[in-house]
């Protein structure tokens, strides 16, 4: 089938609830180094850093980590865990710094921690938790997770300025989102597969496959997130949405619906983008629909899990392939729930 139908396509596999089962022995100990981390920060910042532990989500990067390092469900490497928190820290770090510049009041359901302490120590908060990853990474015997885990935090931040730098510019391309998406989300994937193979004992050629795996996995999760923003229902995704018109973010769903709308109502549509005054977004929304936006941006979708899994081909031997891949469905999964909600 087209991956540009615009139709998921069932295979079978692993299910989500079994996977997850398979992690939980590697995510209870992840938690545990994370709290026990806790004692590391200061005594006057101890209670936000938790409170953004406390709504860390699904640990879908620290799975990444855990996934691509795999060598047996009862082996919990104690490398891993320590590179599994790096990552979920860096990522803690990012989502508040998000929620600061979208406005944004919810996150995992709860109060974002702006909302919570306030943008100045929320970001102060997000700055503490960056360090104490580089922190983290500094301890491993080898100079070099120090170096990967340094040089992808600021490609991520270098993505999240670039993006910031643009809200409201309606001269955006298909190519320059895509390179804000690549630095901003992207990066830390690629980061979490490289790190898993890498500290794991695997050979470099599927490190390198690993990575390029989790690159374009995370291209298409950034790519929903997007479209999430439109399609979503609030109670199920657990964030605020909406934030990326109002915040002036041209998005793939919005840089397909731009070059469908007649005249008049393209120039109203770059006029939200350009002041965010007053943004449609269920009159997008409903457009999106209508003209096949939604369709054609689930193909993009499709087109990235399709790399993501070209890269594992050649390694299927391994368990770690595999699991890596069985993970890639459960976006294919929340892929189905957003298109049926969009029909509903």
């Amino acid at each position: 089938m087209n991956a540009r139908s615009g139709r998921t396509v069932r295979r079978p596999a692993l299910g989500a609830g079994e996977l997850f089962v398979r992690l939980r022995p590697h995510l209870r100990a992840l938690d545990r180094f994370v709290r026990a981390q806790l004692d590391c920060f200061e005594p006057e910042i101890r209670a936000p850093v938790a409170y953004c532990v406390d709504v860390s989500g699904k640990r879908l990067r620290p799975s990444l980590v855990f996934l691509s390092g795999w060598r047996g469900a009862g082996r919990v490497a104690p490398p891993l865990v320590r590179a599994a928190a790096i990552v979920e820290m860096v990522h803690l770090a990012t989502l508040v710094h998000d929620d600061i510049m979208d406005g944004a009041e919810l996150r995992r359901s709860l109060p974002t921690a702006a909302r919570r302490y306030g943008s100045d120590a929320a970001v102060l908060t997000g700055d503490a938790l960056l360090a104490h990853a580089v922190h983290l990474s500094a301890q491993f015997p080898s100079s070099e997770v120090c170096r990967v885990v340094a040089a992808a935090t600021r490609r991520v931040c270098a993505g999240e300025v670039a993006q910031t730098l643009r809200r409201g510019d309606t001269s955006i391309t298909l190519a320059d989102y895509r390179r804000i998406v690549d630095l901003k989300t992207a990066e830390l994937f690629q980061l979490s597969c490289r790190l898993g193979s890498s500290l794991a004992g695997f050979e470099a050629a599927f490190v390198t496959a690993a990575a390029a795996f989790g690159r374009h996995l995370g291209i298409a999760y950034q790519i929903y997130d997007d479209l999430a923003d439109f399609f979503g229902e609030e109670k199920q995704v657990g964030k605020t949405l909406g934030t990326d018109l109002a915040g002036g973010k041209l998005t793939l769903p919005l840089l397909m619906l731009l070059p469908k709308l007649p005249g008049a109502e393209r120039a109203r549509l770059l006029a939200e983008i350009r002041t965010g005054r007053k943004p449609a977004v269920g009159r997008r929304r409903a457009q999106m629909t209508e003209l096949g936006v939604f369709g054609d941006v689930v193909g993009y979708i499709q087109d990235e899990l399709v790399a993501a899994n070209a890269n594992l081909r050649p390694w299927r031997r391994l368990a770690a392939a595999g699991l890596l891949a069985r993970l890639g469905e459960l976006l294919r999964d929340q892929l189905d729930g957003l298109q049926h909600g969009a029909s509903d």
